[in-house]
């Protein structure tokens, strides 16, 4: 019984160790085989023949350290590491070894000391081919190489790591021409400090990094503070950093000066708004335009039936009075109509001499009415001022946007005074001998950094709604296309002066304003009216009996030329703004090239066309008086007789 247990036992322990050497021998990734004590190879695996390329007879028995570099065989670290492991029981190590091609791999070394019965009998050693895992250590190694530099070399983006209490922990050049600190200035210290006082008040670089740790980014755009105290526009992105368990090691965090960037943004904003803001004008003009035409011409219905009307009045001192007042209510909502086409840019520019002290004194009242109460005004004129060469209607505007400017600025009251001298002090010859007009007033001052934009068309610094940005850039314009200049001087807290400087008008050309209703001359001829208003052309053609002439009416331009085709027409007056194919300007081209010598006087309550200059015939505007068209006529009935005297009243598109 006992021996045949010992056979049984005999026979497992043989089938083990086959099993064993099966196993052994069928490893393929690794090397494994055993030395002698002296370092002979003894056995050899299927692993050492793949990984080391000699076949088991080549290599049993030949020393271990065939294996090794020559350099390796020259320094004695075969027999050192046989050593360590008698010494140790195991040598474990990396390092190059020798394929039989001679070429070379990075193999990772174990070898153990075998014992049995406490004396050595050999040594296991196990070897494993770790090139390609040295390669891609040695590449990722490279490649954190290559990235450190990649980012230390960038300077448009400051990128840089913060630990997760947020202290800077890593620093570019970027960070550096960004912010202005240098590595060693801002390791260690909290990104905070690139906040503005206002958004650490605020928590905002806490909050950052709590919605990046709970979100895993954040991203905003904001102020940013550098070194010298400036402030910068930032685009910034902060990124949660985790290892692989999700444990939070810090954040990493990129910064991008995006000043220049914004600032385009916000000015290309303005430009849209002031493209708004000027097709909303160009809008209004337009309708004023249709608005001014059509209102002027019910002017013109009620201006032409008064001289019927205060004729049958005469005696009546009541009736009189309604005639007047009727006549005063035209002139008021002509010079509205007036107003409003300047107002829109559709009034032309119509310089003549004009007497500073008379036009200024006789705005007092429309002065004082817009400035309102709590508010005083004060005109300074000095004596002989001389007259200047100007628009008188945008001179007025000008005026009136100063005044009023000058109330908003003082809203607990105070005074502004207009001031008018033929001196000013100065070096140019524009300062020294021209007309300087100043509006001052006693109210809070313009800002340093507001001063230098308060010309810029749209640019205001009034509440929304109140102020159109227009009425500075208008001053502006027109004081400059008039051959002057504005200065504006402000204190804060004391007030603001605007002068306008203008050159003096040549004293032969001056004229002051005399009587407006002047006695009609009694003329003869007949006239042509052209005028598609059936209720304007009565109005019109009882003025021109008025004035001594026979009136033929034609409705529209066709009309018109089939009515010339008879004899007996003096002169032309014809409305520009007509139906049909052709215009009132088209209609005197086509007269002209027919009866070049005949006299030919336009009206219009406002039209494009004239305001475009198309024509060089002298245009009178509706509403006009009687005097105003009798002295038109006597121009064209002096220029046709070879007069060469000017027309006071109608001007030339």
């Amino acid at each position: 019984m006992a021996v045949g247990t010992r056979r049984k036992a005999k026979r497992s322990l043989f089938e083990s160790e086959r099993r064993f050497r099966l196993l052994v021998e069928g490893v393929f990734d690794y090397s494994i085989y055993l030395l002698d004590p002296n370092g002979h190879i003894t056995s050899w695996n299927a692993g050492a023949q793949r990984i080391k390329g000699y076949a088991a007879d080549e290599i049993v028995g030949q020393h271990f350290s065939i294996l090794y570099t020559p350099e390796d065989r020259a320094a004695g670290l075969p027999d050192a590491s046989l050593r360590t492991a008698v010494a140790k029981g195991k040598f474990e190590a990396e390092g190059w070894r020798l394929r039989k091609d001679g070429t070379r791999f990075l193999a990772w070394v174990v070898i153990d000391a075998l014992y049995e019965n406490g004396e050595l009998i050999g040594f296991a050693k196990i070897t494993r081919d770790i090139t390609e895992r040295h390669q891609a250590q040695q590449a990722l190694i490279e490649s954190e190489r290559r990235f450190r530099i990649l980012v230390g070399g960038v300077t448009d983006y400051a990128l840089y790591m913060l630990d997760p209490d947020g202290r800077v922990s890593s620093w570019n050049s970027g960070g550096q021409q960004i912010k202005g600190y240098a590595a060693e200035e801002i390791l260690g210290e909290h990104f905070s400090r690139f906040y503005t006082p206002e958004d650490r008040a605020a928590s905002r670089p806490q909050l950052a990094l709590k919605t990046a740790r709970e979100t895993g980014r954040y991203e905003a755009e904001g102020w940013r503070v550098r070194k010298d105290g400036t402030y910068f526009w930032a685009s910034v992105v902060i990124d949660a950093i985790r290892e692989d368990d999700g444990k939070l090691i810090g954040f990493a965090k990129i910064t991008r000066d995006i000043t220049e960037r914004r600032n385009a943004q916000l000015a290309l904003e303005r430009v849209q708004r002031q493209l708004a803001e000027a097709q909303k004008l160009d809008a209004l003009g337009q309708l004023t335009g249709g608005v001014a035409h059509d209102f002027n011409n019910l002017l013109m219905i009620v201006s032409g039936h008064l001289q019927p009307i205060r004729r049958a009045a005469d005696g009546d001192p009541a009736a009189q009075r309604s005639v007047q007042a009727i006549e005063l209510a035209v002139q008021r909502g002509a010079s509205l109509t007036k107003q409003l086409l300047t107002f829109a840019r559709r009034q032309r520019v119509n310089p003549a001499p004009l007497d500073v002290a008379e036009r200024i004194e006789g705005m007092r009242d429309v002065l004082s009415s817009g400035i309102g109460s709590g508010i005083g005004i004060l005109l300074d004129i000095e004596p002989g001022v001389a007259p200047v060469h100007v628009d008188a209607a945008e001179f007025e505007t000008a005026l009136v946007n100063l005044v009023i400017n000058a109330r908003d600025a003082m809203p607990n009251g105070g005074t502004v005074t207009l001031t008018a001298r033929n001196k000013a002090q100065g070096s140019s010859p524009l300062e020294t001998d021209g007309v300087a007009i100043t509006v001052s007033d006693t109210g809070t001052g313009i800002p340093s950094d507001v001063l230098d934009r308060i010309f810029d068309p749209f640019f205001t610094t009034k509440p929304c709604g109140k102020g159109t940005g227009l009425g500075l850039s208008q001053v502006h314009g027109f004081v400059h296309q008039a051959g002057g200049r504005v200065s504006v001087h402000s204190e804060l807290g004391k007030g603001t002066a605007v002068t306008l400087y203008f050159p003096r008008a040549a004293i032969a050309g001056a004229q002051v304003r005399g009587k407006d209703a002047q006695d009609a001359a009694v003329c003869n001829g007949t006239v042509l009216l052209v005028e598609d208003n059936p209720d304007v052309a009565s109005a019109s053609t009882e003025l021109l009996k008025q004035l001594g002439y026979a009136v033929r009416w034609a409705p529209d331009a066709v009309s018109a030329l089939k009515e010339l085709e008879c004899d007996g027409i003096d002169f032309v007056f014809s409305d520009i703004v007509m139906p049909g194919p052709m215009d009132g300007i088209d209609l005197a081209q086509a007269i002209r090239q027919k009866h070049p010598a005949l006299p030919i006087l336009l009206v219009t309550g406002y039209s494009e066309t004239a305001q475009s200059g198309k024509t060089d015939l002298p245009i009178l505007h509706k509403p006009y008086q009687i005097h105003e068209l009798s002295r038109a006529l006597a121009s064209l009935d002096r220029r046709r007789s070879g007069g060469k005297e000017p027309m006071p009243q109608a001007t030339r598109a």
